[in-house]
């Protein structure tokens, strides 16, 4: 049985945004030891997702047919 190339495209940006998730929990629970440089390193891991999110969906990566 054939699937379509968008089918696995869509599937490997869940499981990548997925992971993110994986990253915060740890993250939330011992951000008051790791200070604001934690904080910061957090916010520039969560902004070059954000980037390449956006730079999908722009592209249509998301989208359906």
């Amino acid at each position: 049985m054939k699937f379509d190339v968008r089918y696995y495209l869509v599937a490997i940006l869940f499981i990548l945004f997925d992971l993110e998730i994986a990253f915060l929990f740890p993250w939330a629970i011992v951000l008051d030891e790791i200070g604001l440089f934690g904080f910061l390193a957090m916010i520039v891991f969560l902004l070059v997702l954000v980037v390449g999110f956006v730079y999908e969906w722009m592209r249509g990566a998301l989208e359906w047919e």
